[in-house]
């Protein structure tokens, strides 16, 4: 298996500040913290007010992707390396660690260690553990 590292600071320091932003904007626009899956859980189930402000927060992050993607002339695709079973058992998974932690990993990554919340702090740790342990898994399990 070959490993590529693509090791651009600048750009990670850029893509940082832009998603902070985008979550101290929101807090002061909504009153709420950018926690991804619950925007995403909340539109679905169509709860609550304030629907297009939601619409408008998720769609600018992937408009964002992809303008920068188009700015750069980057040809991209996605290629997983793993069955597609395998793939969704990943996506439900994901699902059920965000309602257990009550929240993924932006909006206690980024905003909850922001505020400085212990359940934040604890998360995360718990994310980045099980996220070490399965690409130890996925390359060296089998």
């Amino acid at each position: 298996m070959t490993v590529v590292v693509d090791f651009t600071p600048v750009r990670g320091l850029v893509g940082g500040l832009l998603i902070g932003s985008g979550a101290v904007v929101w807090w002061l626009a909504a009153g709420r913290i950018a926690g991804i899956s619950g925007l995403l859980g909340q539109m679905v189930e169509a709860r609550g007010r304030g629907g297009f402000a939601r619409w408008c927060f998720l769609a600018g992050l992937v408009m964002g992707a992809a303008g920068w993607v188009g700015m750069q002339g980057i040809s991209w695709s996605i290629h997983f390396p793993v069955p597609w079973p395998l793939v969704a058992l990943s996506g439900i998974l994901v699902g059920v660690g965000t309602e257990m932690a009550s929240g993924c990993t932006s909006g206690h990554g980024v905003c909850g260690l922001a505020r400085g919340s212990r359940r934040s702090v604890v998360a995360v740790v718990v994310f980045l553990s099980v996220g070490m342990l399965t690409v130890w898994m996925v390359r060296h399990g089998s």
